[in-house]
């Protein structure tokens, strides 16, 4: 995979109605410091991500192989069981949330909408992600084009600064809710960059991509709900008179950005047993339909505890990654379970909870995965392992 093509992959992941919603909760705030509680997390969260795609890149392990270096095999398992399920519910909530907002414009019924968009991730799973060429570049143009109208549509008559009315976090919370969608990402990147002709390239161009188009989404959003009071996305499509073009915004964006969690999906299945390998495009195309039943079946409006719970289970688990590749440069993949690590884990998700009803400028993500680092390093150094060392 080259690098304009994880350019175009994860310009599809940052145009999404979820991160445009989410946006819209910064209103309160005021668009000032809406935006610095916008920039800071994502400065944050893709800092994380770059390592996390990074130790992908150099080792050529996807996503949840890379989780065997520190966790040994059986270590390896339940994180891959833990990111295929939120997967599946990223699946579901994305098509939830495109459905919905699609029907808010075209009211046929949103059960009808979810299985479009669930008919059209599988279209994209059946092409794969090596083969949609031509397709990707097509849709990658024409969000680029609708975006692009809908952010002046928000904005022409000049930059809002007061905040609109409802209940205003603090800015803690809201860095935290910014770190929330990059660091959602951290256990799948290394499923596209693992395949990079240039890994350190690549890696960069997918962060620093993906992190602009996720701004922009998140300040679309609160823009959006100061200037017009709505929180819907859709509702403002409508007044904007978009007709067409936001069915497409709303499609596109819903598909091209479903596909990789979907996809992921089936590269973490196969992680789970021998049975599964070489049918991770099947696994993919059954968390799809799971994902369609489940977002016709249930109510998925409110995302942000699924959030902080794939904070609390990934930011941990990477934090040990990156200490155990980057700085304590050791290798545990030959072993059933490390323990050590393992407990250190634990400790790391506790924290986190705990961490997340205090309220932190930083929010607390960043705290959590620098003292878990911390900690990982200095139990390795106070007590050496016999973890195999890496040149």
């Amino acid at each position: 995979m080259t690098s304009f093509q994880s350019a175009l992959v994860w310009f599809g992941a940052g145009v999404s109605i979820a991160e445009i919603l989410t946006g819209t909760y910064f209103a309160p705030l005021g668009f000032s410091k809406g935006l610095a509680a916008i920039l800071l997390g994502h400065l944050i969260g893709c800092a994380m991500m770059y390592f996390a795609g990074l130790i992908g890149g150099r080792t050529g392990k996807s996503s949840m192989e890379t989780t065997k270096m520190s966790f040994g095999q059986k270590g390896c398992v339940f994180f891959a069981l833990l990111n295929v399920l939120q997967l599946v519910g990223w699946t579901a909530i994305m098509i939830y949330d495109g459905a919905q907002a699609t029907n808010e414009i075209f009211g046929i019924g949103s059960w009808v909408w979810a299985i479009v968009i669930g008919a059209l991730i599988l279209l994209w799973i059946a092409i794969g992600i090596t083969n949609l060429g031509i397709v990707n570049k097509i849709s990658m143009t024409a969000l680029f084009v609708l975006t692009i109208v809908l952010c002046f549509i928000i904005f022409r008559r000049g930059v809002p600064m007061e905040g609109a009315a409802g209940d205003v976090m603090s800015f803690g919370a809201a860095v935290e809710l910014a770190v929330a969608m990059p660091l959602s990402w951290l256990p799948l990147i290394s499923d596209y960059t693992r395949e990079a002709d240039k890994p350190g390239q690549a890696t960069l161009v997918s962060v620093v991509v993906y992190g602009l188009i996720s701004v922009w989404m998140y300040i679309i959003g609160m823009g959006a709900a100061i200037v017009t009071g709505e929180s819907d996305i859709a509702a403002l499509m409508v007044k904007a008179g978009l007709g067409i073009a936001a069915l497409l915004i709303l499609i596109l964006s819903t598909v091209t950005t479903t596909f990789l969690d979907a996809w992921s999906s089936g590269i973490s299945a196969e992680s789970l047993t021998e049975k599964l390998k070489g049918h991770g495009k099947q696994v993919a195309m059954g968390v799809t339909v799971i994902g369609t039943i489940g977002a016709v079946l249930f109510n998925m409006d409110d995302i942000t505890d699924f959030l902080y719970l794939i904070g609390s289970v990934f930011a941990p688990m990477i934090a040990i990654q990156i200490a155990d590749y980057f700085i304590l440069k050791q290798d545990h993949e030959s072993e059933g379970l490390n323990v050590r690590n393992a407990v250190i884990w634990v400790i790391g998700f506790v924290l986190y909870r705990f961490l997340m009803g205090v309220d932190l400028p930083v929010g607390n993500t960043l705290p959590d995965m620098l003292l878990t680092s911390l900690i990982c390093i200095a139990v390795w150094k106070l007590v050496p392992g016999n973890g195999k060392r890496r040149l």
